[in-house]
């Protein structure tokens, strides 16, 4: 009996177990498209000099920093040039890594750098996508 009780308490922490992992099945073919939309209009907004447009697809944490499109701009074009004037844009893996939503970018700046730049996305109350931060890196050499 004591056997029993056992073997049923495995079953039942393995079936909560895989109950909390299939609750959160991460983004869906709908959320990869939204996450592109925001981060292709973003750079849209770069390119134009829409301080107004770029900040608003900014996460209210990162608008907080900022505090106003200005600021936000005055950063951008000073520590990331390469997404300021990305050109040759290719969206790269969507995951999740350390619990934080990342897509990847591969992006050449203005240089003709190549970068991957690792956008972290916050999904909003409303169930819109918002960008939460940018590290960019150097990409591996890709030559044929």
């Amino acid at each position: 009996m004591a056997r029993l009780g056992f073997v049923l308490a495995v079953l039942l922490l393995s079936a909560l177990g895989g109950a909390a992992w299939a609750g959160d099945p991460g983004p869906g073919p709908q959320d990869a498209a939204a996450i592109r939309a925001v981060i292709s209009d973003q750079l849209g907004a770069f390119r134009r000099d829409d301080g107004t447009a770029a900040f608003a697809d900014a996460s209210p944490a990162i608008q907080g920093i900022f505090g106003d499109p200005e600021t936000f701009m005055r950063m951008v074009r000073t520590a990331y040039q390469p997404v300021y004037r990305a050109s040759g844009v290719e969206f790269r893996g969507l995951a999740v890594v350390g619990g934080r939503l990342i897509q990847q970018v591969y992006m050449v700046g203005p240089d003709g750098v190549a970068v991957l730049a690792d956008y972290e996305m916050q999904r909003q109350p409303d169930g819109s996508w918002r960008i939460n931060g940018c590290s960019i890196a150097r990409a591996p050499d890709q030559g044929v």
